[in-house]
């Protein structure tokens, strides 16, 4: 991408901070007059945590770990989020786009395969216009877009590019789960499209070289307690309308935070045969390439007090 493109875009976006509608929650407040939306974020960027993370799919962590970038707040509230001490706060340290271009630098100079922003919407202003800095200054690294699914078309389309694997969340199949667990009216429309336009940019598969990815796209769903009907349909909304190549994370790792111990289906681990219900039907549905969990009893829910938030890695 030329160098005028690159600033073009970057202009556009941060343009779009003074009537905010980086995401489908539209809330049009001036987050560069500290105006606050959805997301509880003014215009700059707040960083949780940076790190190797070793625990993303085998493509992604690699031997060295993902240059894991753990940013704060969300445009979702999932109720039941792992991350929720950061996702569901704008509390952590603030950083410029000079900062933030060095955080990626340090990442590449530890050894990690990727620079990976968790939740990059809010931020994605700072984080593509840190991104052209470092890139100028010799980063190498792939930019894995890590997100929640829930993303406007017209928004990703500025960042194509820019981002060389997409890692998009795909929660829910139906209308009701979305908006009543996570605060997103309409989750599977906004989630089909923006994968739609992922998949235009990168391809419908993962490129993987030496057992590193380095291009392309994997999605990710969670599969929650008494929903597996909902984790259907997720399944047949993305081999009906985009394709049965695109590689899926099936994930079991739910873990019940404490703010919902006492929901009716969210306050137990999904059990096995849930699970398993899943795994079968994206196998029967033709689905080539599947990452899939053992239904595990640890309670694998990180800990951002502390230094190292995924202990269970080292274990």
């Amino acid at each position: 991408m030329q160098v005028s493109e690159w600033g073009r875009r970057i202009g556009f976006l941060k343009k779009s901070l003074e009537r905010c509608v980086l995401c489908p929650q539209m809330c049009c407040v001036d987050r560069t007059i500290d105006g606050k939306g959805f997301c509880r974020l003014g215009g700059g960027m707040v960083v949780n945590s940076a790190l190797p993370h070793h625990g993303e799919e085998p493509p992604l962590s690699g031997r060295r770990g993902a240059g894991t970038i753990f940013f704060s707040s969300c445009n979702l509230k999932c109720v039941y989020c792992q991350n929720h001490q950061i996702s569901h706060s704008p509390a952590g340290r603030p950083v410029s786009e000079e900062e933030l271009a060095g955080i990626m630098l340090e990442l590449q100079e530890m050894g990690c395969h990727n620079i990976e922003p968790v939740t990059p919407t809010p931020h994605l202003p700072g984080i593509m216009a840190a991104l052209r800095i470092a890139r100028e200054r010799g980063l190498r690294l792939p930019l894995v877009f890590n997100c929640g699914g829930y993303e406007r078309e017209k928004i990703l389309r500025l960042v194509e590019g820019m981002v060389d694997i997409y890692l998009p969340d795909f929660k829910y199949g139906f209308v009701e789960a979305g908006r009543e667990l996570s605060g997103a009216s309409d989750y599977p429309r906004h989630a089909l499209s923006a994968l739609k336009e992922m998949v235009r940019q990168v391809g419908d598969t993962l490129e993987i070289e030496d057992g590193v990815a380095r291009r392309g796209i994997l999605v990710r769903h969670l599969v929650l307690p008494g929903m597996t009907d909902s984790s259907l349909a997720v399944l047949r909304a993305i081999r009906e309308a985009v394709s049965p190549s695109v590689p899926l994370s099936l994930m079991a790792q739910y873990t019940p935070t404490p703010a919902v111990l006492g929901h009716p289906l969210l306050g137990r681990r999904v059990s096995r045969r849930e699970y398993e219900r899943v795994v079968n039907a994206a196998v029967e549905m033709g689905f080539e390439e599947l990452y899939t969990q053992e239904v595990d009893e640890r309670a694998l829910t990180p800990d951002f007090a502390r230094e190292r938030p995924f202990n269970w890695e080292e274990s």
